[in-house]
């Protein structure tokens, strides 16, 4: 099973490294094999500047738990290469056209996502799955695809 967390979900895992609940659920899952997460680099650079340049995020995660999890990531997950194409516009976000493309480019079957506007497009992009992190939790537990 392919996944591509959004980066909301990367955060998530960071501000609540010790908490139970879906996002951990989700690592754990990730850590154990349960799934491959699929990983652009666009979107490890993304979260790297939303941590350091929000201070609300700065704050809660140090630059050592930062570079720990880009490269447990970067070892553990799937890369995809760089979309060198111009991406067409799906939503009203550019980053989240970003996130749909690369979950295309990946053959994700899963985009995990706190975004209520990808959630919005659950349904209307053909062989992708939109869901929450509680929601692929219980496909987790399931045992679905």
């Amino acid at each position: 099973m392919l996944v591509l967390a959004d980066t909301n979900v990367l955060i998530s895992i960071l501000l609540k490294p010790s908490e139970g609940g879906p996002v951990r659920a989700l690592f754990h899952g990730f850590v154990a094999g349960r799934f491959t997460l699929l990983l652009p680099e666009w979107l490890i650079d993304e979260l790297t500047n939303s941590v350091l340049s929000k201070p609300r995020f700065a704050k809660r995660i140090s630059t050592t738990q930062l570079n720990r999890f880009t490269t447990l990531l970067r070892a553990s997950a799937e890369q995809i290469a760089e979309i060198e194409t111009p991406i067409p516009a799906l939503s009203r976000d550019p980053d989240d056209d970003y996130v749909l493309a690369y979950a295309l480019v990946g053959n994700a079957d899963y985009l995990v996502t706190g975004d209520k506007d990808l959630l919005a497009l659950q349904g209307l992009i053909a062989g992708l799955e939109i869901v929450t992190p509680a929601r692929f939790v219980e496909i987790l537990q399931d045992g679905q695809r």
